[in-house]
């Protein structure tokens, strides 16, 4: 295994969910787009392993001591890692996983390995994201900042996409099955993303809890999930064929859908309704409860200024951007 003198740099990009959150737990499709803001890494030769300047340590550091293991092995010298990031922690926007991409293609950029693969790096990453949050993780996070652009992810291969990789996980029910999806976008320069912060954290995992007994006390609202699924589906046909319009109002439906299950908020709905007017679509993003809220947008400018003076801190950002890669 070679060693790549100098400094290695590696970025990887934030993830907003466009569809299909909660829906996906249930085997419905989920569609995902990689935003401009990114998290970078640099690694640097060093006396001892450190992140930060604080020492590597699995406690606070699992995503990346588990990728050293994966990767790494004792010919590799020490090296110091510096990250710095452009995407908000706790927030839905898929910090953590992007931090699992840019380290693995870093590491993969420090011992040359020129067939290490989109695949291999989205594997590594997952796995990483699954063993610091004990052993459950959604592959959808860490196969967008890999790849880039759009990802869908479901429990079968869905129409409208390019299958990439089946993405398997062993969890204590047995063994998770995914397959992973790119779109082949159409642009239109003059659509944007703008995403609301609510600056509340609120856990995936009691989201999921939340949705999880609405269907127990009612399983009959199975049909809100298969219909999330639905318009997950006509989002997908949408944003192959460039209409935007058709795109926005299928974010609005999917919101209600998911307004209606209760994770949405307060906070969240007062972000959504002062972005409305000058938006195509408007949704909560992630698990909800808190969070982030996105906006799809042809004026960025006056949807950022509404979402703002509503109390929300924004980001803009392009749709589809590229994936992890060695800066």
């Amino acid at each position: 295994m070679g060693v790549e003198a100098g400094p290695q740099k590696a970025s990887a990009p934030a993830k907003c969910i466009l569809f299909g959150e909660h829906a996906v737990v249930y085997g419905e499709p989920a569609v995902a787009v990689a935003l401009e803001q990114r998290l970078h890494v640099q690694l640097r030769p060093s006396k001892t392993w450190s992140v930060g300047g604080s020492p590597l340590h699995p406690d606070r550091h699992p995503h990346i001591v588990a990728l050293k293991t994966a990767l790494l092995d004792d010919s590799i010298p020490p090296m110091s890692i510096h990250i710095s990031s452009d995407i908000p922690r706790a927030s839905g926007l898929g910090s953590s996983a992007a931090l699992s991409a840019a380290v693995g293609r870093a590491f993969a950029a420090l011992t040359q390995q020129q067939d290490f693969t989109n695949e291999a790096l989205s594997t590594l990453a997952h796995q990483a994201e699954a063993q610091a949050q004990g052993g459950l993780a959604s592959p959808l996070d860490t196969s967008t900042s890999t790849e880039g652009g759009i990802v869908v992810l479901s429990d079968k291969k869905e129409e409208f996409c390019t299958w990439l990789y089946t993405r398997t996980l062993a969890v204590p029910t047995g063994e998770r099955v995914w397959e992973v999806h790119s779109l082949d976008l159409k642009r239109d320069d003059d659509i944007y993303l703008v995403l609301g912060n609510t600056g509340i954290h609120a856990p995936t995992s009691a989201q999921v809890a939340l949705v999880a007994s609405a269907l127990e006390e009612s399983p009959e609202r199975m049909q809100e999930i298969k219909a999330m699924g639905t318009i997950s589906r006509r989002g997908l046909d949408a944003l192959k064929r460039g209409d935007y319009t058709a795109v926005g109002h299928a974010m609005s439906e999917n919101h209600v859908l998911l307004r209606n299950l209760g994770v949405s908020s307060y906070e969240l709905e007062d972000l959504i309704q002062a972005a409305l007017p000058t938006s195509l679509g408007v949704k909560l993003t992630g698990a909800g409860g808190g969070g982030c809220m996105v906006a799809l947008t042809r004026q960025p400018k006056e949807t950022a200024e509404a979402i703002e003076l509503a109390g929300g801190r924004t980001l803009v950002s392009r749709i589809g951007n590229a994936g992890a890669g060695t800066d």
